[in-house]
């Protein structure tokens, strides 16, 4: 039997700080009756979609910043959705600001959930590759405080969900190979990726105008070398003073992007998605049990950073 899911973008564009949730699920359920007007089964929201970015400020008051974040979901604002959800039959990826409470007192995460076609959360994801920086810097034209305001997760799992293998990540995670290759190594057929990424990066102005390509050659070569659906979905255009890319797209296994928003508004496109085009890849190029090589692997996770010798230069490995 052939296993395919419609899958929609859901992206939004600005989103600003006088905006309510209640503007803003709305807004959502509006992207999702258009997704099922169309057939989805799921649609994928971005990052940090119930709020504006609000890392784009330094903030010290603790109750301004616990303003920003949700401490259950569903709750009384986002409700409506998960009703809407589990009414038409679509599951959804929804990113926001978690506010946990754990033994070692709040905790902060910037987090993802995925819920089912009954409105029931049945994954929940905690973002690892925090961004930005964490003191105040005020020559930025913005700042972009994630690891002040975040704790990073503990890693990335695979569920069965959708009649298929689905995993999540978020925003930054998905420039980073390793976020890709531990789901693969679970099997993943589809991973849900939602971002806010600014057009203008301060350290580094001179990939302003490579933003996109950026975000789309990312996304490709994680599809691509592990044989997984990617579905990315941005909060685009000029939030609070600051203009965000969008770009939002799907990308098969073959690394092809299949379907992508046209705008920086809110903005639904669907694709319809065969999972079993998944093995074409994994039993092939990237048969991992075939192929893979772990012995030649140990640096990826002995070094955080680059390895170099005494003096500066790279470290030349032991060749037997």
């Amino acid at each position: 039997m052939p296993r395919h899911l419609n899958v929609a973008l859901g992206q939004l564009g600005p989103i600003q700080r006088a905006d309510s949730r209640t503007q803003v699920v709305a807004r959502l359920c509006d992207l999702m009756r258009q997704a099922h007007a169309v057939g989805a089964q799921l649609i994928v929201f971005p990052e940090l979609a119930l709020t504006t970015f609000f890392p784009r400020w330094y903030i010290e008051d603790e109750d301004e910043i616990n303003s920003f974040f949700e401490q259950s979901m569903p709750n009384a604002a986002t409700q409506p959705l998960f009703d809407l959800s589990r009414e038409l039959g679509v599951g959804f990826y929804l990113g926001y600001a978690e506010l946990a409470q754990e033994a070692r007192g709040a905790v902060r995460y910037n987090t993802s959930i995925l819920v089912d076609r009954a409105g029931q959360i049945v994954a929940k994801y905690r973002k690892v590759h925090l961004p930005g920086h964490k003191e105040h810097e005020p020559w930025r034209r913005f700042q972009h405080l994630e690891k002040r305001y975040f704790t990073p997760g503990p890693g990335w799992g695979v569920t069965q969900a959708f009649g298929g293998v689905l995993g999540m990540a978020l925003c930054n995670d998905r420039r980073w190979a390793e976020t890709y290759r531990v789901m693969g190594l679970q099997g993943v057929e589809m991973v849900l990726i939602g971002y806010n990424t600014p057009v203008h990066n301060a350290p580094a102005p001179a990939h302003d105008d490579l933003s996109l390509f950026h975000n789309q050659l990312s996304m490709q070569a994680g599809a691509y070398q592990n044989g997984t659906w990617v579905v990315g979905v941005a909060k685009a255009g000029l939030e609070e003073g600051v203009d965000s890319i969008g770009g939002s797209c799907i990308v098969a296994p073959s690394g092809e992007v299949v379907a992508r928003c046209l705008t920086k508004d809110d903005e639904m496109a669907i694709a319809r998605c065969d999972l079993d085009f998944c093995a074409v890849y994994k039993r092939t190029t990237f048969n991992f049990d075939l192929h893979r090589q772990p012995h030649a692997y140990s640096l990826i996770v002995e070094s955080k950073g680059e390895t170099l010798a005494a003096d500066g230069s790279p470290l030349q490995l032991p060749v037997s």
